[in-house]
């Protein structure tokens, strides 16, 4: 489990818009918080995964993917600022995350 401090924010931000722009084939400039995975960028579920992974190595994560759908299924994700403030909750709660429900 890490604080997230700013820069981790800042990280995190980068990662996610520099993963959707080199796998959907889209200049960077076009994303920002409010673009659509799906109908925006015509993205899937399959590059949340690979970018939970790549989360996973980079702040060395304890977390089960179970642990992450099922929170996912009670706080979906459709845009790309979505989807970083999910990401910020599980670098900073890990398997805990669940209990942010309680």
């Amino acid at each position: 489990m890490a604080k997230i401090t700013e820069s981790i924010r800042n990280e995190v931000r980068e990662v996610v818009y520099g993963f959707f722009a080199e796998e959907c084939e889209v200049d960077i400039s076009r994303i920002n918080d409010k673009t659509s995975i799906i109908k925006d960028l015509d993205g899937d579920s399959l590059m949340f995964l690979e970018l939970i992974e790549i989360f996973k190595k980079k702040y060395d994560l304890d977390i089960e993917l179970k642990v992450i759908g099922k929170y996912a299924v009670k706080h979906p994700v459709a845009t790309i600022g979505q989807l970083i403030e999910m990401q910020l909750l599980i670098i900073e709660h890990e398997n805990k995350l669940l209990e942010l429900d309680k």
